[in-house]
């Protein structure tokens, strides 16, 4: 089965975002707006019971509760034309992300890490000209308060559900 690790935040933030996906994400309906700490990879359930979940306990257990800022928009173009809310980088997100890329979680990272909350996917490239050049000049100030990450599983249809909720510093 496939999973991933992410982090779900504020209910006020996953509404900005949401504000943004409902329109230009056709992911929208597959998944609440997150920010992937662990790309998504394959386990049985075997190894999920008898190592993953107890890494991610003792991962959560040394991890503390932290803060995140979310000041503009951003892209992933040229690679493709995927539009975020960009989560700057902070010790403690980059410690999260490192911790959970190795022990004995698979370490399956092909990018760099990059804290970001998806709002738009899948534009052609003129759309996302348009959108892009729009959001862009738009200022963010959020803070946002972090202190739990979810293992997700995805079911057949695409879509992701929590599996298990981990909070950091207990």
């Amino acid at each position: 089965m496939k999973y991933g690790i992410a982090i779900f935040p504020s209910k006020k933030v996953q509404d900005k975002a949401n504000s943004y996906r409902k329109r230009y994400d056709p992911h929208y309906a597959l998944i609440p707006p997150h920010i992937t700490v662990k790309e998504p990879f394959e386990a049985d359930e075997q190894q999920l019971e008898s190592e993953i979940i107890p890494e991610l306990k003792k991962i959560a257990r040394e991890s503390q509760p932290f803060k995140v800022q979310i000041n503009r928009v951003s892209s992933f173009s040229p690679v493709t034309n995927t539009i975020y809310l960009k989560v700057e980088h902070n010790n403690e997100i980059d410690s999260l992300n490192d911790k959970l890329n190795s022990g004995s979680l698979p370490n399956n990272q092909e990018y760099s890490f990059v804290p970001h909350i998806t709002i738009a996917q899948k534009l052609s490239d003129e759309e996302f000209s348009d959108v892009f050049g729009s959001m862009r000049m738009l200022d963010f100030d959020i803070e946002d308060s972090l202190d739990r990450f979810q293992l997700l599983y995805q079911l057949e249809n695409g879509a992701w559900s929590v599996y298990e909720t981990f909070r950091l510093g207990e």
